[in-house]
């Protein structure tokens, strides 16, 4: 019995260790993750998005993040892909395995109500490279500047890019 609860606990200690260092080489890399709350039990670690860990920080207003919010769901529903199989898993009526044409035909009207909608978003932006580049990486594809821009000189110039682009989206 010794023996087992032993080997139990040292299995879970070297569980906890490679969390630990997985958690250790991901915030090396840029990442924000959040801790778990200690108490009885622990809850898992949680990969902070850019805007979330740009907020904790303190490094942008409650007006940036709403814009930036904003502009992370309609690029995520703008680049979403929803495409069936092939021609031959559309079911007319939506009888069959197959998703219904009607399913098919809402999802991509949604996807272009949500292109055209950025679109207008990145004429607020002056279709600025720079500017479009740093909302999509941060907002949309939810990466923390450090992330994004691969290095902590460069996280700086795109993270002081990017709150331009917050101020004139949220303006």
């Amino acid at each position: 019995m010794k023996g087992r609860v032993l080997k139990e606990r040292t299995g879970v200690s070297a569980v906890e260790a490679g969390i630990a260092e997985t958690v250790r080489l991901a915030r090396k890399r840029g990442s924000g993750i959040e801790a778990p709350s200690a108490g009885a039990r622990r809850g898992p670690y949680r990969r902070l998005a850019g805007l979330d860990w740009l907020d904790r920080q303190g490094r942008i207003t409650a007006a940036q993040k709403r814009a930036g919010t904003i502009y992370g769901a309609v690029w995520r529903r703008a680049h979403g892909e929803f495409t069936p199989a092939s021609s031959l898993d559309v079911r007319p009526g939506g009888g069959g395995m197959g998703p219904d044409m009607t399913r098919i035909l809402g999802a991509a009207e949604l996807r272009l109500r949500a292109r055209d909608q950025l679109a207008r978003m990145r004429q607020k932006l002056g279709q600025q490279v720079a500017l479009v580049a740093a909302c999509d990486q941060v907002c949309g594809a939810e990466l923390t500047p450090r992330e994004a821009a691969g290095g902590e000189r460069e996280a700086g110039r795109l993270e002081a890019v990017l709150l331009v682009a917050l101020d004139l989206l949220s303006a």
